[in-house]
């Protein structure tokens, strides 16, 4: 695995569940990466820090002190058409709701793709901010996330007290 070469700034971010890498290009956010994740791309060290980076760090700070639900950065995320095209929908999922891999699939026109979208889903470079933990199994488990699936769970039980219930049409409602 090779440095992204947009990988210029960065700021370390402790949180329960560990620390968290915010990666910037300069302009926006391009990662959020946990200590020993899967799919941990190789960092350079010391880098500088940004005012992203530091915006990105006080917002991650606020989620999980319980003050914020929503995020407001830059974010410039690389990927596949098809992998963009998930990270986009995965920001739609409210807050304190999840939906499954079909549910996604569906919601991005390709209801026969719920393995590629959990694949996609797999590689988001901004955890946290784009909540891929908000995705699970069609039978409401806990399934795949790079950060091991206690974090995931840690994540969900975090944000279960301000779930909001939210239904599309043709879907069922999904427990966290």
């Amino acid at each position: 695995m090779k440095t992204d070469d947009r990988f210029r700034y960065s700021i370390d971010c402790p949180s329960p569940v560990g620390v968290w890498t915010i990666l910037s290009d300069g302009a926006a956010v391009v990662g959020v990466y946990l200590a020993g994740q899967r799919h941990l791309p190789i960092i350079p060290r010391d880098l500088p820090t940004n005012a992203v980076c530091k915006k990105a760090a006080r917002q991650i700070t606020e989620y999980f002190a319980g003050k914020r639900s929503e995020f407001d950065l830059p974010l410039a995320p690389a990927g596949t058409e098809f992998e963009e095209r998930v990270w986009n929908a995965l920001r739609e999922i409210p807050y304190g709701t999840t939906w499954s891999y079909g549910q996604l699939a569906r919601h991005i026109g390709a209801p026969k793709a719920a393995r590629a979208v959990g694949a996609a889903n797999g590689q988001n470079p901004i955890a946290v901010i784009i909540p891929c933990h908000r995705v699970i199994g069609s039978n409401g488990k806990h399934v795949g996330y790079a950060g091991g699936l206690n974090v995931k769970a840690w994540l969900l039980e975090h944000e279960a007290p301000f779930a909001r219930p939210t239904k599309r049409r043709g879907e069922r409602l999904l427990p966290l």
